[in-house]
C-alpha cells in the first residue's frame, strides 16, 4: 500500500491543534486516565505494519489496552487485545511480540499480555482519521 501523505502534511492540512484528536482510532478501548497511558500510546505508535506505511495504533489494530495496577508488586500490568488486517498477515506470529517488546521497557510496566482477536473483523473504519488521510482512504 502506498503512502500518499506523511504526518507533517496531514498536520499542516488539519492544524496542529486538532491533529492529536484525529490520531485516535474510533474503536479503541483503553485506560486513558492511567498515568502510564501516554507512554504506552507512544510506544504503540512506534510499531509499523511492514506492508502498510502507518503505525498499528492509527491503523486501528489495537482494540483494547487495559492497565491494571499491581500494588503488591509495585508495577502496572498491561493487557492488549489486537487484531490484524487479515488472517493471512505474514507477521501474524511476530506482531504480538512486537507489542510486548514495545511496552515492556516502560518504567513501571510489569507483565504484558497480548491477544490477537478476530472478532470484530478489521476493516478501514477501524482506522484513525490521520491514517485514512495518509493512505488516501476517505
Amino acid at each position: 500500500m502506498k503512502q500518499f501523505a506523511d504526518k507533517d502534511m496531514v498536520k499542516e492540512a488539519v492544524g496542529a491543534d486538532q491533529y492529536d484528536d484525529l490520531q485516535e482510532p474510533p474503536r479503541l478501548e483503553a485506560s486513558k486516565d492511567h498515568t502510564l497511558w501516554p507512554l504506552c500510546r507512544k510506544a504503540l505508535m512506534d510499531i509499523y505494519d511492514p506492508e502498510i506505511p502507518t503505525n498499528i495504533y492509527e491503523l486501528g489494530l489495537i482494540l483494547k489496552v487495559i492497565l491494571t495496577d499491581d500494588a503488591e508488586a509495585g508495577v502496572t500490568d498491561a493487557y492488549v487485545e489486537m487484531t490484524l488486517t487479515s488472517p493471512g498477515c505474514p507477521v501474524a506470529q511476530e506482531m504480538p511480540g512486537w507489542v510486548q517488546n514495545a511496552l515492556m521497557p516502560i518504567d513501571g510496566i510489569g507483565e504484558v499480555k497480548v491477544d490477537i482477536v478476530w472478532d470484530p473483523t478489521w476493516d478501514p473504519s477501524f482506522m484513525s482519521e490521520t491514517a485514512k488521510m495518509e493512505l488516501n482512504m476517505f
